[in-house]
């Protein structure tokens, strides 16, 4: 068993050290958080629409 396992899971990550890092790293990790951001946005938009049609579905 490792420490990590008895840590709680909802901890956040430590921010990435943007310092050491080059200008071709800086923008590769741009594009990665900005992939991230854009699959959370289709999955939030996802469930706004599912919960839409539920809704209308109940108040029917």
């Amino acid at each position: 068993m490792d420490i990590e396992d008895l840590e709680p899971r909802n901890k956040k990550p430590k921010p990435r050290d943007l310092d050491s890092l080059g200008i071709d790293e800086l923008e590769e990790y741009l594009a990665e958080l900005q992939a991230e951001a854009a699959r959370v946005e289709e999955k939030i938009a996802a469930k706004k629409s599912y919960l839409s049609g539920a809704d209308s579905f109940f108040k029917s």
